[in-house]
């Protein structure tokens, strides 16, 4: 049995990190991964470029049943922090919008950065090593893959959550947690399109593809303001994908489909200057014009000249744009959701170190944990973070 200091499983951007935060201290790391290669998830995202971090991460942008939880981590190891390692590499980057920040490139970039990163802090990589045993002993843990049997002092889980199934995605890390006593949150999908109800199914499907700023609200009143799209399943872009993680089975969504401008001003002024002009001319030049040919289709909307709606007709009309409402039928699941909610309990996980509360020498980090960020960057951060803190002590 080949024995080393710190064995990490799961070679994504927490177990990456992790692995070379804890070699650069002089540990002995093995990172096992039962895939092809290293970073896959990396390597999809953010279109191919990589949403690697976010200029304005908070604490509240986090999901967790334990809000002060990623307190710890966030602080420690930020943003800038993450940066100062992207700069060393002369990796170029962009703003896109909100703080979003990704590679100019490729998200190649971050994982080549990774890589050299754990070359240079001597890790071992061993990549298509399926864990077959997890077993406690005197000394640490023996940990018995399809390459072979390995004992160490310290076991790092960084194996993510559910999402994106295609990608390897197994729920290993919370059988590991369950074998070990660790208590669980319910898990569901999270950052994932909304699907429509039947009904709304033969009304919008056919706005497939028209894409428009809104502002989306949660019955909890969370709120999100970014680009809302159509599709032939239901809703998607940022603002619901956004949503969907505040959203409960059953709840409707408030969408504000002109949140930059008054409508029932912007109607009353045109009937006004120009009273003959037709309610579907008028709306056309604020929103989408199959949009609103389909709504006079569905007799969501009058087509009358603007000077025979009178002053309530007008507030209804607003209305209905500025509080649009829809009850998805649920989500598209973990098939292609960004992210899972829930996850190992961080009651049981101490936030300084990332090790389990009572198992010695056993750690959790990233996805894995009940700690789920915003679009935008903020979830990668999290597993930079968790990733790091777990690394100062393996």
């Amino acid at each position: 049995m080949s024995h080393v200091d710190v064995i990490i499983i799961g070679a994504g951007a927490a177990g990456l990190h992790c692995a070379a935060t804890a070699g650069y201290r002089g540990r002995q790391v093995l990172l096992l991964d039962n895939a092809k290669k290293v970073g896959r998830k990396i390597l999809i995202s953010g279109g191919g470029r990589c949403n690697f971090t976010n200029y304005n991460i908070e604490p509240s942008a986090y999901i967790s049943n334990n809000k002060h939880f990623c307190k710890s981590a966030l602080s420690r190891y930020t943003q800038w922090d993450f940066l100062s390692l992207i700069d060393k590499y002369n990796i170029a980057y962009h703003e896109k919008t909100l703080g979003q920040l990704f590679c100019d490139d490729s998200a190649k970039d971050i994982v080549s950065m990774l890589e050299a990163e754990c070359r240079d802090a001597n890790v071992t990589i061993g990549l298509r090593h399926e864990i077959m045993a997890i077993t406690k002993t005197e000394q640490g843990f023996s940990v018995t893959t399809s390459e072979g049997k390995y004992s160490c002092e310290s076991l790092v889980i960084a194996t993510g959550g559910l999402s994106m199934p295609k990608l390897g995605a197994t729920p290993f890390g919370y059988k590991v947690a369950q074998q070990f006593g660790l208590k669980m949150t319910d898990t569901c999908a999270g950052l994932v399109p909304f699907t429509w109800q039947n009904t709304d199914k033969e009304d919008y499907e056919s706005l497939s593809g028209i894409s428009l700023p809104v502002s989306v609200t949660s019955e909890n009143g969370t709120n999100f303001s970014e680009d809302m799209l159509f599709t032939h399943r239901g809703l998607s872009g940022p603002a619901i994908l956004q949503i969907s993680s505040y959203w409960q089975a059953g709840q409707a969504i408030t969408i504000d489909l002109l949140p930059s401008n008054d409508l029932e001003q912007i109607i009353i002024s045109s009937r006004e200057s120009n009273p003959k002009q037709a309610l579907k001319t008028c709306l056309s030049q604020h929103f989408p014009k199959r949009l609103i040919e389909r709504l006079i289709e569905l007799n969501k909307v009058s087509d009358k000249p603007l000077n025979q709606l009178n002053d309530k007709e007008v507030s209804t009309i607003a209305q209905y744009f500025h509080q649009w409402q829809i009850k998805p039928n649920g989500t598209e699941g973990y098939r292609t959701a960004e992210v899972t909610l829930g996850g190992i309990d961080t009651d049981e996980i101490s936030s300084k170190t990332m090790m389990a509360k009572n198992v010695d020498g056993l750690y959790f980090i990233g996805e894995v944990v009940d700690v789920s960020g915003w679009l935008g960057g903020y979830n990668f951060q999290w597993a930079w973070s968790s990733g790091w803190c777990a690394g100062q002590f393996v």
